[in-house]
């Protein structure tokens, strides 16, 4: 017979996701997305407080995480070896270009957020999209992988996705675009509307071992601009990515802890 649950912690760690989705949030906000009773808020609130994974700050108006939530993550050890060599280099894009840089990779029927670089970024769009899965097909990040991927594995993943007929013929022209042009854009009918996603693969031979994608508000580049100014770059970081992975898969010690360990390496490459 097994133990019942410890309702205390499973509200605490509630909590704590909706505050990791907020930057500052108040407590009518966590009543009304965890529908917990507010005296319980409070109670909790204080105790993440005492234990410093949360402050009050009351200049902005409410509850925030602090840096030590990090700690809680640090012995999870599953990313693949590509988001390791991709960091660096992720890390110094945004501190040169400001937007944040994801890098997703495929499972099953979609593609998913590994790495994300809003925490460096002043300017971006999302708080927070880690763990974040895109659709193949309207994404930008699911575009890219879905549109370099092999021949056979497209088709199987189309099949998978119950694309046929029309739709098919379809999503296969909008896909040879993407190909031919070298980047993907995310589907404008996809919300948020004020935002864009310019997305291009990490290759290995012919094999797609993830995506990267810079997000930007509209109001700052149209999509012309946008698409001439950063996807250049984006294609040069996906390249240094690719050959940081291939030097960590070697286990080639010059190589690649230089490019997984100093960005400032990163900094005299990148365009």
């Amino acid at each position: 017979m097994s133990e019942p649950s410890v309702e205390s912690v499973l509200r605490a760690l509630a909590l704590l996701r909706e505050l990791n989705r907020q930057r500052v949030s108040s407590v009518k906000h966590l009543h009304a997305a965890t529908g917990l009773p507010k005296a319980t808020i409070v109670r909790l609130l204080k105790t993440l407080c005492d234990a410093q994974y949360v402050t009050n700050d009351r200049r902005q108006g409410g509850y925030q995480v602090t840096s030590n939530v990090k700690a809680l993550s640090c012995g999870y050890h599953g990313d693949p070896l590509v988001v390791e060599a991709a960091r660096p280099w992720a890390i110094e894009f945004t501190r040169q270009h400001r937007w944040p840089i994801a890098m997703a990779t495929f499972e099953k029927d979609a593609v998913f957020v590994r790495l994300s670089t809003i925490p460096d970024s002043p300017v971006s769009p999302f708080h927070g999209t880690i763990n974040l899965r895109l659709d193949l097909l309207t994404r930008a990040l699911g575009r890219a992988y879905l549109a370099f991927c092999p021949e056979r594995e497209r088709a199987l993943l189309l099949d998978a996705l119950g694309v046929q007929d029309e739709e098919r013929r379809t999503g296969l022209a909008m896909l040879a675009r993407i190909r031919n042009a070298g980047f993907a854009l995310r589907d404008p009918a996809v919300e948020p509307r004020s935002s864009n996603t310019i997305a291009v693969p990490v290759m290995r031979g012919r094999d797609v071992l993830a995506t990267i994608g810079m997000t930007y508000y509209n109001s700052a580049y149209s999509v012309p601009q946008a698409v001439s100014t950063f996807v250049p770059l984006l294609q040069a970081l996906a390249q240094r990515i690719g050959e940081s992975a291939a030097a960590l898969e070697a286990q080639d010690p010059a190589a690649g802890a230089q490019a997984h360990s100093d960005p400032q390496n990163a900094a005299r490459i990148l365009p």
